[in-house]
């Protein structure tokens, strides 16, 4: 099989500084409320904010040019004679913060690019001058907008395009935005990593790669530790319904392990995140029109994979457990079929109606194992598992079903200060009975409203404990750019698990 060569997995992130020294050739970006707010913070820049008619609507990016300070080109002393950019933060609210972080470091880079297309020296570092008083949230809300808007992934033969490399506020901030600073962008790395991920090719991205990764990144991250269960050890214990989805495939499934236990944690949450690295939808196959955009069916095991690095990385002191059970569904002689009876881990049986429906299939081993190995307190799994959910609530908003409310709210809490956005979706008991098989223990594809009757089936291996399922069918991928996101894999679920396990500390 042929493969590419991928950009470094995880990829590099702007570095973002919280103070510091000057550097030579930065340019400076103002962030500001609009003329009349520079004007009261009694910023040299008002006149010339208002003279551009600059509005400070939120994103809003406006390159000056140096005359227009009253400096000279390539001098570098004094506000007046650096290039600068105003940048509009709105209402000031922090999502206005994360799409204005955005919004600069994408005009960072389009202008390195323009600069070295013209040969002239390319700006890779900018200055950034808030607004007096801007407070922790605020400042972690712009970090993570800097990081996640400067995300690129390209497989390409040719020389990497210039971009921003390190992003500088100026003057030196309290010791508390300055914690926020640093935190935000390691969680905005999780992001980053959870999109390199999902976007990886799928010629290369098979079950063996996607736990070579993960193994690896456990290597590279103190207090993390990874387990690979490759296919003998499945069936010795009766992972039935991974076996089934991968049958059908020359790659062989894996389901992966990441533990963290620092000492003294108490709570343990166990996360399970669907791993399917490509999705053809089996012998029930996909459309070919949307077949190729199925590389990010594993969108949510590369969120999970990427919260455990951040959750070691910032040291939370929860106990952690995250599963992600990893296959490909393909056609073959040996693929599942409709009809079949499969038996999962722990001893429950699923009759198989469609076998595009193999999300659930894989989920249901690896939460009936999580729960008996591991005794958590807590679950909740993570999947692109039904169109459905983009029906009810679009692209940017994912659904979560819960059996404690406790828990919901924690999962739409740790979204709101992630900056993800959350609804929760009803468990509706009357269509528990389209669940229920005669042949079996329950239906894998029940007719019914999808996103409820998934996650209906799946309550069925969650063993009676607290538990959330959470469906990101719609906004694990975009199409075009907006806020912080970019076309392609967007990280999506991977800054709320980390919010989560913070919670539990």
């Amino acid at each position: 099989m042929a493969r590419a060569v991928l950009p470094p997995v995880p990829s590099p992130i702007v570095e973002v500084e919280a103070g510091g020294a000057a550097r030579r050739g930065e340019r400076l970006a103002v962030v500001h409320a609009g003329p009349d707010a520079l004007a009261e913070a009694g910023s040299p820049h008002a006149e010339t904010a208002a003279d551009m008619q600059v509005t400070g609507k939120s994103g809003e990016v406006v390159d000056v040019p140096v005359k227009a300070l009253g400096g000279t080109p390539g001098a570098e002393t004094g506000d007046g004679a650096v290039p600068t950019w105003f940048v509009g933060i709105g209402d000031g609210e922090p999502a206005q913060y994360r799409s204005a972080g955005a919004g600069l470091v994408r005009a960072a880079c389009a202008l390195a690019e323009a600069e070295a297309d013209a040969g002239r020296r390319v700006p890779t570092q900018v200055a950034v001058r808030l607004p007096a008083g801007v407070d922790a949230e605020q400042a972690a809300a712009f970090t993570t907008g800097v990081v996640l808007g400067a995300y690129r992934f390209r497989v390409t033969g040719e020389k990497p395009k210039p971009a921003v490399t390190a992003v500088r506020f100026d003057g030196e901030p309290d010791d508390e935005v300055a914690a926020a600073v640093a935190r935000a962008r390691e969680v905005a790395a999780a992001s980053a990593l959870a999109r390199d991920l999902a976007n990886a090719p799928s010629n290369v991205k098979n079950p063996a790669w996607l736990a070579d990764v993960a193994a690896r990144v456990a290597e590279q991250t103190r207090g993390l530790t990874a387990t690979v269960r490759e296919e003998t050890w499945l069936a010795e214990q009766n992972f039935g319904g991974m076996l089934a989805v991968g049958g059908g495939s020359a790659s062989p499934p894996r389901l992966i392990e990441l533990a963290y236990r620092p000492r003294g944690a108490t709570a343990h949450l166990l996360l399970v995140g669907k791993g399917i690295t490509f999705d053809t939808g089996g012998i029930s196959i996909k459309p070919a029109a949307g077949m190729h955009l199925m590389r990010t069916d594993m969108a949510a095991g590369g969120a999970v994979i990427a919260a455990m690095r951040a959750i070691a990385a910032l040291r939370l002191p929860v106990k952690v457990t995250a599963l992600v059970p990893s296959a490909e569904n393909h056609v073959s002689g040996s693929a599942y079929r409709p009809g079949d009876i499969v038996r999962h881990y722990g001893g429950r049986t699923s009759e198989v109606g469609n076998t595009d429906a193999e999300g659930r299939m894989v989920l249901a081993d690896a939460l009936g194992y999580g729960i008996q190995r591991f005794r958590p307190d807590a679950v909740v799994d993570v999947a692109t598992l039904t169109g459905a959910m983009k029906v009810a609530l679009g692209l940017r908003t994912g659904g979560v079903f819960a059996t404690d409310d406790a828990l919901a709210e924690s999962v739409c809490a740790a979204g709101d200060r992630a900056g993800e956005q959350w609804w929760r979706m009803p468990l509706l008991e009357d269509h528990m009975g389209d669940v229920r098989s005669e042949i079996a223990d329950v239906k894998q594809a029940a007719p019914g409203p999808g996103g409820v009757t998934a996650a209906l089936f799946l309550r069925e291996f969650a063993g009676g404990l607290p538990w959330a399922h959470l469906d990101i069918a719609g906004p694990a991928r975009a199409e075009k750019t907006y806020d912080e996101v970019v076309p392609g894999g967007t990280g999506f679920g991977a800054r709320t698990l980390v919010e989560l396990a913070a919670s539990y500390s």
